[in-house]
């Protein structure tokens, strides 16, 4: 199959990787100083500079030239550029996604861009437990496929399919996309508990109410609960508020250690998407009226001024209520 993907950032460049031993892949890199230092060195040296590229890939900052004679294209940009990435496509192309987050100012998943922009082509999402480096690694990692269009989600997954990379694939698109949003809200309220060093029971209690929070909302929009408890759910949860690969989590731990976010996002060098997804996830939840306490904590933090320690007592200071 000829793959095309779109944007360079490190989880793609990793996918790129593993792929070129089943497929035609080609490169697009908005950068062309990227591209071209991409092309030259075989190193993505701004988001994956440990890992060599495949001679057989080829990179572009031409969009049409990537394109050429693509059966599939994979966009992993942030949300904000899903929408211009799309518009670049052609009308017919079959398009996969793996930006988790909602669009800032619209609040829209992900698939809702897909669909405002190309109707009913055929398309899905790659969601899952994986940092790039150990994907690029050839690490043993397990993603979920998911379109509303089930034929085209199993094929995917077996195109995907690699020795130490298993693709499961599924139909609950919103599930899985929910999923991959809301938590990397979560890893930053457990960064910001591990920052303040408020030990390994409040990171599980952090862990298992965000599952409870991103099962609510993720319910409410029509996802599935089995969904949530897989690896599109609770598999990325886990990773993500646990590992030390996580932006999402080092944003929480610098905000723990006093620092302006502003600074935090200028280190970090890279977009820490549960910024931006907290921001519209706020509003989201509540248009819906779906409780999510740790979201709204998380946001008193990022953008109302509350202390990380403050906001955390908040939080623990609510009545008491059902579990269920």
């Amino acid at each position: 199959m000829n793959i095309t993907i779109l944007g360079a950032r490190r989880f793609i460049t990793a996918q790129a990787v593993v792929m070129a031993g089943r497929h035609k892949v080609s490169f697009w890199a908005r950068n062309a100083a990227q591209a071209e230092a991409m092309r030259v060195t075989r190193r993505n040296s701004r988001y994956l500079p440990d890992v060599d590229l495949p001679v057989s890939i080829a990179v572009s900052a031409d969009a049409n030239a990537a394109l050429d004679g693509a059966q599939l294209a994979l966009i992993v940009t942030p949300v904000s550029g899903l929408r211009e990435t799309l518009a670049l496509l052609p009308p017919s192309l079959p398009v996969i996604w793996a930006c988790k987050g909602f669009e800032g100012g619209t609040s829209k998943l992900p698939h809702q861009v897909v669909e405002e922009l190309r109707g009913s082509v055929v398309c899905g999402v790659l969601s899952g437990p994986s940092f790039a480096l150990e994907v690029a690694r050839g690490l043993p990692t397990a993603l979920t496929l998911a379109s509303r269009d089930a034929v085209f989600a199993q094929n995917m997954a077996r195109e995907m399919h690699q020795r130490n990379l298993r693709v499961y694939y599924s139909d609950d698109l919103v599930g899985v996309e929910i999923g991959g949003a809301v938590k990397n809200v979560m890893a930053i309220a457990t960064g910001i508990a591990d920052g303040l060093g408020l030990g390994l029971n409040a990171r599980a209690a952090l862990i298992t109410r965000g599952l409870a929070e991103l099962t609510r909302l993720g319910v409410r929009m029509g996802g599935r609960p089995e969904t949530f408890m897989g690896l599109a759910g609770a598999g990325d949860l886990i990773l993500t508020c646990t590992g030390d690969l996580s932006r999402n989590r080092r944003t929480g731990l610098l905000l723990a250690a006093g620092k302006k976010l502003d600074d935090i996002l200028h280190e970090l060098g890279h977009v820490a998407e549960g910024v931006q997804t907290a921001r519209e996830l706020e509003k989201f939840a509540a248009a819906l009226d779906v409780d999510m306490p740790i979201t709204h904590a998380v946001c008193d933090v990022l953008f109302r001024g509350i202390p990380p320690r403050e906001a955390v007592g908040q939080l623990l200071a609510r009545d008491p209520r059902s579990e269920a």
